[in-house]
């Protein structure tokens, strides 16, 4: 660091708290930067910044994804003003990289205040269960301001943000399941915007029918089903990635592979709700799609939906506005489409789930498909 007010020039410790390079993963580069919070508890000054900022200029100029493995106490305050605006310039980095680069946050400790906004920004979060958290304003500024009694993992744990917020889209117990999370949610997305995605070997199994699927659907139109079991029918065995698996359950949205390609799939969920779309579903099911037509990744949509959900919950917090999103990915999206109805279609829900008269190139009607 450069500072030399409260002491600071009594201190100075190689790094400035953060370890930035680039390295590989299976054979492709990558950029990396990771907080050390064993320095300052990982707090941002300027210098911190700016080798951070550093390594995601190179990662636009090479093509390749960014990696941030946040554990970070916030702002370094004895720098003022200036930490701050090393954050902005972060911010302003991950703005530009946005659909050109992908960008993954894996929050491996605490990341408060202004910290949260630079993953908040990049495309995926993963989050370590009890030992990290994420807010904007810790529990005692909650407790001065609001009077609540709350603790770090009730207002920003990872399970918070996994079921409640949506702010994360992976957990695991470790960091090294986190480490294994990010090295497979890689595989498959391309190196950036202007690649597709790395194809794996396939061998095609011999007989490639799937008779399950012929009598997974019941006859009765009010049971449910998981559509889990639909997608495992259709996509190689094991690949299918979840993401955000606890948010908007009412939505499926993951990668798959298909014969080795990776695929984007969004299903609405039978079992959860009865498969309708809220505010969180189509939000969830909204950036999930418009990342997959900004790296070149083609989208199955597997439909069976009754409708949006009613209510005076659903129209105050503007279900118009966040539904028109998810319409509004799907309409914009490049990428190859294909929709799959596999029950309902029913009303302005049919149209947003990648009808064809939004641009979806293939649309299928299995024979229990209802469409109205």
């Amino acid at each position: 660091h450069r500072s030399k007010d409260f002491g600071l020039d009594q201190e100075h410790y190689l790094g400035d708290g953060v370890v930035t390079g680039y390295g590989t993963i299976h054979g492709r580069l990558v950029y990396v930067f990771s907080q050390d919070f064993t320095v300052f508890g990982g707090s941002l000054s300027e210098t911190h910044a700016e080798k951070i900022v550093k390594i995601m200029d190179l990662a636009m100029k090479n093509g390749a994804p960014v990696i941030g493995l946040n554990d970070s106490g916030g702002a370094r305050i004895q720098e003022g003003v200036v930490s701050l605006g090393g954050y902005a310039d972060i911010f302003y980095k991950n703005t530009l990289a946005s659909g050109v680069v992908p960008q993954l946050s894996a929050i491996m400790g605490p990341c408060a205040g202004g910290a949260v906004y630079s993953p908040a920004i990049t495309d995926f979060i993963l989050m370590v269960e009890d030992t990290s958290y994420m807010f904007v304003t810790g529990p005692n500024v909650v407790k001065t301001v609001t009077h609540e009694n709350v603790t770090s993992e009730e207002l920003g744990g990872a399970s918070t943000h996994s079921t409640k917020s949506g702010v994360t889209h992976f957990t695991a117990a470790n960091e090294v399941v986190i480490i294994q999370q990010l090295k497979q949610l890689l595989s498959y997305m391309p190196q950036n915007c202007e690649e597709t995605a790395p194809a794996v070997a396939y061998q095609p199994q011999g007989d490639e029918s799937r008779p399950a699927l012929d009598t997974l659907i019941p006859a009765n139109a009010n049971q449910p089903y998981d559509m889990r079991e639909v997608i495992e029918g259709l996509i190689d065995a094991d690949s299918f990635m979840e993401v955000h698996q606890n948010f908007a359950e009412n939505i499926v949205v993951g990668f798959a592979r298909l014969a080795g390609r990776s695929i984007g799939i969004v299903g609405n969920q039978p079992a959860v709700l009865a498969g309708v779309l809220d505010i969180n579903a189509s939000t969830k099911a909204a950036r999930f799609v418009r990342f997959c037509d900004s790296f070149n990744i083609p989208l199955l949509v597997l439909e069976d939906v009754p409708g949006f959900l009613p209510g005076t919950d659903q129209e105050w917090r503007g279900i118009i506005t966040n539904g028109a999103k998810l319409l509004y990915a799907f309409c914009e999206a490049t990428v190859p489409r294909i929709t799959v109805i596999t029950r309902k279609a029913y009303g302005g829900a049919y149209d947003v789930m990648n009808s064809k008269h939004i641009g979806a190139d293939l649309n299928f009607a299995w024979p229990t498909a209802e469409i109205a």
